[in-house]
């Protein structure tokens, strides 16, 4: 295919507003992109080259592409970027200069995408000249759609207002004529989590084949399962049966791949970004295990050595300085809590039901320094529960997990298999649990935090394909997080209003930022609110902590919200 015909397609995508018209419209383009062309063109269509866990990026700052627009329409620099200035838009920039240019491109969805890779390729001395150089190529032969998109797909701002789930209902709707596939495909998503190789498939070969035989992959993350919200064990127990009582460590949830044969060690976040440089340590986790291949669930437990006490979620997080790794773990040693098991030696058991599971995991690992097996207790007595709670409570724990001993292992936050309890006292007036909220925008302040550029945040939650604003926050923070914070979402501000975001015009940002930065929020308690978009507020909001290891997808959604506030009021 053309990438001036999908580059149509885009602008039409970007133009419709229906759900609905949008998964048809984007049906149709599945149908037209020829089986070679669709991973492909399924990655552009997220602005990417890649899954996220391949890691790709293109590595360009915003200084960059105004030179290459520079030398691409011999246009002095100054010029090209007042001209930015005045549009707010790098594409909207490119498109403006292409217009005066006659091309005849026949570039193909493919020819981009090579083109793509090479500039992730691009590292190193003169790396960045090299980058500029392959940018300006490209616009000289550009059409204004083509360099609009390709652009923004450099800028990671496609700004088309969808996710997977779309594009998973889009392949069903491309098969079946309507979402009947869309189950199945969700779940292979879930194992597999590559759209560009779920769509191939699909169109390859059917979705009735992509899920026959799922097993997840060692090296490819696979979608973790997560926790729901239960307010008293007595609930607990009335709702799951049997459970099964383990603490919760403030750690970093990392899946441990590994195969012995193959020669694979990987280590990836519950958003799936591929953390492996962190853990040193785990190139001896062969001689911790009975296994040659094996995926694990873990949480990566920070120690203080002076203290002698676990360390905190941001102390163990010091271990992303991927400069200064070695001294790092000399002074933070980790331990990795091993609490659940998908894959060994190249059988999935992830349908094989928790307390088997559980077992398996026992036999597997030997219990030390590096992986040890967190404690359990099986249970129907909801004072056991209880008296657990307040015994990891009193140990500096978070609190505990409890799981539905014949659950399986399903990825994401389904049913009542998971659920945590994170305080014993409900009765302090403060919010039981804290909330993932999503940054959408913020505003300079006042005073002193005139000079952070930074005063107070807008924050929202998921519902669906949108995100719904909750509250905006401006206290919890320090000097140097109101700083760093800063720094962070001025490299996300975009011109306009995300297509995603639903926002009450009273709560309108002084710069709206693309959706990447999740935090984790304290409050007193939830409100109903007739300005937030989520109808509901959260009531004296707290930052508790930057959650780097979580991306948008796993923020709190509305659903979740909707649940906390009805345990409120119990």
């Amino acid at each position: 295919m053309k990438f001036s015909e999908f580059t149509s397609y885009l602008t039409s995508l970007q133009e419709v507003s229906s759900r609905i018209e949008i998964t048809k419209l984007l049906s149709t383009l599945f149908e037209k992109l020829p089986v070679t062309e669709i991973r492909e063109g399924s990655y552009l269509l997220t602005g990417s080259v890649g899954p996220l866990y391949s890691g790709l990026i293109f590595n360009v700052a915003e200084k960059m592409i105004l030179r290459a627009m520079s030398e691409a329409y011999d246009t002095e620099l100054a010029a090209v970027t007042a001209q930015y200035k005045q549009l707010g838009d790098l594409g909207l920039t490119a498109h403006y200069y292409a217009k005066s240019k006659k091309t005849n491109t026949e570039k193909s969805v493919h020819d981009v995408f090579t083109h793509l890779i090479e500039l992730t390729k691009e590292s190193g001395e003169g790396s960045q000249e090299k980058r500029i150089q392959l940018i300006a190529s490209f616009l000289k032969t550009s059409a204004p759609s083509e360099a609009l998109y390709y652009i923004r797909i450099l800028t990671g701002n496609v700004r088309l207002g969808f996710s997977e789930k779309t594009m998973i209902d889009a392949l069903s709707w491309m098969e079946t004529g309507d979402k009947s596939a869309s189950a199945g495909i969700g779940k292979a998503f879930e194992v597999i989590p590559d759209i560009g190789e779920i769509a191939y498939r699909v169109k390859k070969d059917g979705s009735q084949s992509l899920t026959k035989h799922l097993v997840p992959v060692v090296g490819i993350p696979v979608m973790p399962m997560l926790c729901q919200r239960l307010k008293s064990p007595a609930e607990m127990v009335a709702k799951m049966g049997e459970v099964s009582v383990e603490p919760k460590f403030d750690g970093l949830r990392v899946l441990i791949h590994y195969s012995k044969s193959k020669n694979i060690l990987k280590c990836f976040t519950r958003n799936l970004k591929d953390i492996s440089p962190m853990f040193p340590e785990l190139m001896e986790i062969s001689d911790h295990m009975h296994a040659d291949s094996i995926i694990l669930d873990t949480e990566a437990v920070g120690m203080d050595p002076e203290l002698m006490k676990i360390a905190d979620f941001q102390t163990t997080m010091q271990r992303r300085r991927k400069h200064e790794i070695e001294d790092i773990r000399s002074k933070i040693p980790v331990t990795f809590q091993v609490f659940d098991i998908l894959f060994k030696d190249g059988e999935s058991v992830m349908d094989m039901p928790y307390r088997e599971r559980r077992a398996l995991l026992t036999k597997t690992i030997k219990n030390g320094s590096l992986l040890k097996v967190d404690a359990f207790d099986i249970t129907t007595d909801p004072l056991r529960i209880e008296s657990l709670h307040h015994e990891y409570r009193e140990q500096g724990l978070e609190g505990i997990i409890v799981k539905k001993v014949d659950s399986t292992y399903v990825p994401g936050r389904f049913g009542w298999r998971w659920v945590k309890m994170k305080e014993a006292e409900k009765a302090t007036g403060k919010l039981s649990d804290t909330v993932d909220a999503v940054i959408m925008g913020y505003s300079v302040g006042q005073g002193k935090r005139v000079g952070f550029g930074i005063g107070q945040f807008l924050a929202g939650i998921i519902d669906g394909e949108t995100i719904k604003t909750v509250t905006k926050v401006g206290t919890g923070l320090t000097d140097d997080q109101f700083k760093k914070l800063s720094e962070t979402l001025a490299q996300l501000k975009v011109a306009d209003k995300p297509a995603e975001y639903e926002v009450h015009k009273n709560l309108t940002p002084d710069y709206w930022v693309k959706p990447s930065v999740v935090v984790e929020l304290a409050a007193d308690d939830i409100t109903v609110s007739p300005n937030h978009t989520a109808g509901l507020a959260l009531r004296f909001p707290r930052l508790v902590k930057m959650r780097d290891d979580k991306d948008v997808s796993n923020a709190t959604s509305l659903k979740e919200l909707m649940h906390l506030f009805k345990l409120q009021k119990k």
